[in-house]
């Protein structure tokens, strides 16, 4: 199995999800994740029309290069509008369109979108390159896309292979008939929602693929110590009957001494399919603030969730 830290760095934020982020702060985010011991970095053409990818890429580039698993994907190709830059981008972050995106599964594509995230990132080589998001374009991704990473794998020109998707029966299918190395899965297990470990955690486990998790914090609701009623819940307003659950489970964590987001982190560890997860950071004070969500819990805090039932399909550590 490939093998990955812990813990990444999802760098969708220093594209501008959703907010600005400075190029100063974007720097010292990936900065204090060094500093932390962060040596796995999770990005794409995708965050920010290019600009993660060029922030991290900045902030890593005099780094030892072996010292560091960069991980990035394919599937969007990124042409320049030609354009003034006075629209914005219409796909939740906050940056300037001067690029637009163009989904292509194609071997050519694929060749382009390394060429091409590795002029933005200045580096040598990525390690990890994904599918990124083929949910609309599977057929093109399995005769094109995922033969062309294999081959480039041979080629040596990436180490790792595999696919990022926010829903596990595609991802299940892909590691059935790809040899991959590894798969990103966003938001479907977490301490609210464990589909994933029906049918993809098993098929990983099978076939030796290393399982990325994403969206532990289900965007968002589950990253407060005590979540509000506006929380969000899989991108959207969170159901009155999860941000609840949400809560209670917070409060039985504040009665054994932790917190309801470091339940969260160790939950998904928990899993033995599970290598890793990458959390999406946008300040050193994020990154110090996750940083300290992995000293485990007491034991108690489990067995007491488990008389409520409040926690989904939870692998005893």
């Amino acid at each position: 199995m490939f093998a990955l830290p812990r813990w990444g760095l999802g760098s969708a934020a220093l594209g501008n999800l959703y907010t600005a982020v400075s190029d100063e702060d974007a720097r010292a985010t990936v900065d204090a994740c060094w500093d932390a011991g962060i040596r796995y970095v999770d990005t794409a053409p995708h965050y920010g029309l290019g600009l993660a990818e060029e922030r991290v890429g900045a902030a890593l580039r005099d780094r030892p290069r072996d010292g560091f698993v960069l991980q990035t994907k394919v599937g969007r190709l990124l042409v320049p509008t030609g354009g003034d830059a006075a629209g914005r981008d219409t796909e939740g972050f906050d940056v300037p369109a001067t690029r637009t995106r163009v989904w292509d599964f194609s071997a050519a594509g694929v060749r382009r979108s390394i060429e091409d995230s590795l002029e933005r990132l200045g580096l040598d080589r990525v390690d990890v390159a994904l599918v990124h998001d083929p949910d609309d374009h599977l057929d093109d991704a399995r005769r094109g896309a995922f033969p062309e990473l294999l081959r480039m794998r041979e080629e040596g020109i990436v180490r790792a292979v595999g696919a990022g998707m926010n829903e596990t029966a595609p991802l299940t299918a892909f590691v059935e008939e790809f040899d991959l190395d590894v798969v990103l899965v966003a938001g479907r297990y977490h301490l609210l929602d464990a589909s994933a470990a029906t049918d993809l955690f098993p098929a990983a486990q099978r076939g030796g693929t290393a399982v990325v998790l994403g969206g532990v914090f289900a965007s968002g609701l589950l990253a407060h110590d005590d979540p509000p009623p506006e929380s969000t819940y899989a991108y959207a307003q969170a159901p009155a009957d999860l941000v609840a659950r949400a809560r209670r489970i917070a409060q039985v964590a504040r009665e054994h001494g932790t917190t309801l987001p470091a339940l969260a982190v160790q939950h998904a560890l928990a899993h033995p399919a599970v290598a890793s997860v990458v959390l999406g950071m946008r300040s050193p004070a994020e990154v110090h603030r996750n940083a300290g969500l992995f000293a485990p819990a007491p034991a108690g805090v489990w067995e007491a969730l488990d008389r409520e039932g409040l926690v989904a399909g939870r692998v005893a550590a």
